[in-house]
């Protein structure tokens, strides 16, 4: 059960990047979104998985390695998916919430720092799911008065 929480913590692998490997899941996740568009009740399942094998996964990998380690990425894939969760699959708008997530998942403002302090898997995921929700707000207000 190792490997297979291995696989899902490390987004398949992306987690073993030296550098930025958070930054190339998101990445990963956005070109994966684009290239496969899914209709609103496949994106609300997906996010269930998503977060459910998420919170399992670095849960487990904490055993192995440490709390929030930088190999565990999902947490990162998660974030991505709730900040374009049920907007439309425009390129820039994608874009825009890559850059938006990113911003929220590093600099960590309005309590997303301390969402990482739950326990285990639950902290791991919960800033991201905090910088998500944070992105998916502005980046709705921007797809509503049509900035872009």
């Amino acid at each position: 059960m190792t490997n297979i929480a291995s696989i899902i913590a490390t987004a398949g692998g992306i987690g073993f990047l030296r550098k930025g490997g958070g930054t190339a899941a998101a990445v990963a996740f956005c070109i994966v979104w684009y290239c496969f568009p899914m209709g609103y009740v496949y994106q609300a399942l997906l996010l269930v998985v998503l977060l459910a094998v998420g919170v399992w996964s670095s849960t487990k990998m904490e055993t192995v390695w440490e709390h929030d380690s930088n190999k565990i990425v999902i947490d990162e894939v998660a974030g991505m998916m709730i900040t374009l969760a049920f907007l439309p699959p425009d390129l820039v708008y994608i874009i825009i919430g890559c850059v938006l997530f990113r911003f929220f998942d590093i600099v960590k403002p309005l309590g997303i720092g301390r969402a990482e302090l739950l326990p285990r898997g639950m902290g791991v995921m919960a800033d991201d799911v905090l910088a998500g929700i944070y992105a998916q707000l502005i980046l709705r207000a921007i797809v509503a008065a049509k900035l872009f």
